[in-house]
């Protein structure tokens, strides 16, 4: 039996994205490395699939991962998903990735449901080409240098951030690029209140003020 891992890409909001080779290999998997039991478990509720679970994520990858290549030594067959969307793409992996491929074990990815194609995809913006910087600094300091940084590149910038910084990396970006940066807020994406705002930092930032804007989101920032 060939030795080997499938990193599987899950669904980032609509149940309906997941492909039919990923719900196969759940089935077939004996055990799915997941960041946290509660979303694995009622992603694989949803799809009447029940396995065993291994906890794998920030905390402990390392260890993990050691774990999980002793199970794939054993002749078990293991597949990861993170809480949504694609494995290792801002999320846990890239230890275990390493260690699969050092200990002779293929690693097999599976593409899916990510949220960086469709914010492209609705942002009506040109993506030929684009600078995907993904997560900004939690701490206020560090993410305006990171930004001052950001400015300095004419390009169409790509930000993610947790639901509860929005409001204030919109502020930042306001008052380090100017209060007439184009930007495209894609929020909530696939699922049923999924909107694309699209104009200027000032606008947004009220809209987001204005509704309470809190949901997981994709920016972009036109700085080109």
């Amino acid at each position: 039996m060939k030795k080997q891992i499938h990193i599987v890409s899950t669904p980032i909001g609509n149940y309906d994205d997941i492909t039919l080779r990923a719900l196969k290999i759940l089935k077939e998997a004996d055990i799915v490395a997941c960041e946290e039991y509660k979303q694995a478990r009622r992603i694989l509720s949803h799809y009447e699939i029940k396995k065993e679970l291994i906890s794998l994520n920030e905390h402990n990858e390392e260890e993990s991962a050691r774990e999980i290549i002793s199970l794939i030594n054993e002749g078990k067959k293991v597949a990861q998903i993170s809480d949504c969307g694609a494995p290792l793409f801002s999320d846990p992996g890239h230890i275990l990735v390493d260690q699969c491929l050092a200990a002779g074990i293929e690693v097999i990815p599976v593409p899916g449901a990510n949220s960086l194609i469709p914010a492209l995809m609705g942002s009506n913006l040109d993506f030929e080409k684009f600078y995907h910087y993904g997560w900004l600094s939690p701490k206020k300091d560090l993410r305006r240098k990171e930004l001052l940084d950001l400015k300095k590149k004419c390009e169409l910038i790509v930000l993610m951030e947790t639901p509860y910084r929005l409001k204030a990396i919109l502020a930042d970006i306001k008052k380090l690029f100017g209060q007439h940066q184009k930007i495209v807020l894609a929020y909530k994406l696939t699922m049923p209140e999924e909107k694309f705002y699209r104009g200027t930092v000032s606008d947004i930032l009220k809209i987001a003020e204005d509704k309470s804007l809190k949901g997981e989101f994709v920016l972009l920032v036109d700085n080109r």
